[in-house]
């Protein structure tokens, strides 16, 4: 979901014959779950690929907690209040981890901002739909940070050691964020009829954005086989978005709420849910700047990064000022 559009630079998998020595030595070491640190030599195509999987993850983070900022005035208590001020936060230090773990590659923070305010970068696809009730906020901790969790353990283990360290911490705050909206989701569920009507129409309307977030189709993923073989990426994204499935739809059932899906059935012979077809002309138009939030989001950080370049010029000034004292101390 953090590599929807991630180019490895290789036009396929290279065997072992089209590798130098170097190329094997590293491929060996990947191969025994040796971590890769930022010391060690990597092929740049890894390097690259990190770089690229890494900043839109860390974009995810940071642009993901605007849907759910624009509710921390209007949540329904100050406990809940409480608890989304406490996630929007958790989500913004997510953010610099992966930053501070995409700088161990070689690239700047300003580099990374640059690439994303310019639209070179992309964040996760399901960050540009709205959040119309208290409802989304339940469907975003429940769904979107339940895709998150699913695709985010197997991160743990990437080959990157900053990348995997980074995953751990990250990895339970994020299940408490997924217990967070499903607490809400059952909250409504249980209330008024309107309160129930609306936590069904936050799935109807969030259930679909969150398959797409775990990538195209393996066939049309045609740089996730060396992404594999780097074990950056571990499980496909098929792979993945049919866990998510088979771990969502019991709980819904839980909640009373209906799947908006009329060909999700349990497949006994596979052992999995079959579900319906997605639209992937939305989740492409999403991705290329059409979604229903794609300006704002963009605008949000924009003037975010604008309005705080006074306390990024103070702290250099300051740093430099406290380097001529030393000097003149000495």
């Amino acid at each position: 979901m953090y590599a929807q559009q991630v180019d490895t630079g290789l036009a396929k998998v290279q065997s072992n014959a089209e590798m130098d020595a170097a190329e094997r030595a590293f491929q060996a070491r990947i191969d025994a779950d040796v971590k890769i640190e930022p010391t060690d030599w990597m092929p740049e195509a890894y390097r690259r690929t990190l770089i690229r999987q890494i900043q839109q993850h860390a974009h995810s983070e940071i642009v993901g907690m605007l849907p759910e900022g624009n509710w921390i005035g209007r949540a329904p208590s100050l406990k809940r209040k409480a608890i989304l001020m406490a996630k929007v936060q958790d989500e913004g230090g997510h953010g610099l981890y992966l930053y501070a773990a995409a700088e161990t590659l070689g690239v700047s923070r300003d580099k990374l901002v640059e690439d994303l305010h310019a639209g070179k970068a992309k964040y996760s696809s399901i960050f540009n739909y709205p959040t119309l009730t208290w409802a989304d906020i339940g469907a975003i901790g429940w769904l979107v940070d339940g895709a998150a969790i699913m695709n985010q353990i197997p991160l743990c283990r990437c080959s990157y050691g900053p990348y995997a360290r980074a995953m751990v911490r990250i990895c339970k705050e994020e299940s408490f964020h997924q217990r967070q909206g499903y607490d809400i989701m059952l909250s409504l569920a249980r209330g008024t009829p309107e309160q129930k009507a609306m936590a069904q129409d936050a799935l109807d309307r969030w259930w679909w954005p969150s398959l797409m977030m775990f990538g195209p189709p393996d066939a049309d993923s045609v740089h996730s086989a060396q992404s594999a073989k780097w074990k950056i990426k571990l499980l496909s994204n098929d792979e993945l978005r049919q866990r998510f499935v088979d771990q969502t739809v019991p709980q819904a059932d839980y909640l009373g709420i209906a799947m908006p899906d009329a060909d999700l059935r349990w497949n006994e012979a596979r052992g999995h849910y079959d579900f319906g077809a997605i639209d992937w002309s939305e989740f492409h138009n999403v991705l290329k700047g059409n979604g229903p939030c794609n300006r704002e989001r963009l605008a949000a950080r924009v003037e975010a990064w604008e309005d705080g370049a006074w306390v990024r010029e103070a702290a250099v000034a300051y740093a430099a000022k406290e380097v001529l004292r030393q000097k003149e101390a000495a």
